[in-house]
Order: structure tokens, then sequence, then C-alpha cells
């Protein structure tokens, strides 16, 4: 009988399944959207809506299990900082999933699991912004050296 077996176990080792779900929660706190197969967006969503009840709870050992929880101290510092203050006032529901098709290769149902009132700026925290005068700098550089 599986009495008291919570969690799924997604066809990996614990310490495995530790380690996805780590880093799932920390590039949904730093993108605040991202897109992965409906099973693992399903065992993320509790873990993700806890991370943020946490953060809401100001004190040190918060703070604490938060950063032991997520292994990455700015990531923790936006839960604290900017995602506890966008949902201070919302009692649950802070993540949503989409269902987005199925993926062509394996025919795996995908899905989209985000923030509720994601600023859509972070998914571009990553992307460097093009500077056009290196690029002219360089266009000339590429011109002196064939000619």
């Amino acid at each position: 009988m599986r009495h008291g077996m919570a969690n799924k176990k997604l066809n990996r080792t614990s310490e495995h399944r530790k380690a996805l779900l780590k880093n799932m929660l920390n590039s949904l706190i730093k993108y605040e959207q991202i897109k992965t197969t409906l099973p693992k967006a399903k065992f993320l969503k509790p873990q993700a809506d806890k991370i943020i009840t946490l953060g809401k709870k100001d004190s040190l050992h918060n703070t604490k299990i938060l950063i032991s929880q997520l292994q990455d101290i700015k990531s923790a510092n936006k839960v604290k900082k900017t995602l506890s203050k966008r949902y201070e006032k919302r009692a649950g529901g802070y993540t949503r999933i989409i269902k987005a098709g199925f993926r062509y290769g394996d025919n795996a149902p995908m899905a989209i699991i985000e923030f509720v009132d994601r600023d859509i700026q972070a998914k571009k925290v990553d992307k460097k912004k093009k500077d056009p005068a290196k690029e002219v700098g360089k266009k000339e550089e590429k011109k002196a050296a064939t000619a």
C-alpha cells in the first residue's frame, strides 16, 4: 500500500529528485516563468507556494530555511524582498500551470509554470543588451583586418 507516500517519484532517485526540485525552484524564482513537463510542474507548484509563504514571514529562522532549501542567496533575497512584497495581500495560489501541448520528440505533455502577476522583464534577466557603439567598432575592425 502507498499510505503516506505524498510525492511523485518522477522516475528518479531521491537525491536526483531533490536536486531537480532545487534547480527548478531557482529557475522559477529567477525567470518567474519556466517551461517543463506537466508532472514536473505539478510537483513544483506546491513547493514554490511554500517558498513564497516562507518569504512572507520575516524572521531570521525563515531566511535560513529559505537559503538551505534554495542553496542560492540571490534567489532567497529575491523571494524575501520582491516576491513576498508582491504577494503580501494574497492568501495563497502564487503560481499557475498552463498546459502547453506535447513535446515533439517523445510526445510528453508540456506545461508552463509561472507566478501570478509576474514581472514580464524577468525572463530577459540573462540576455545582454546590445551596445551599438561596440558593434560599430567591431565592424570597423573586421573591415581593417580584411583590407
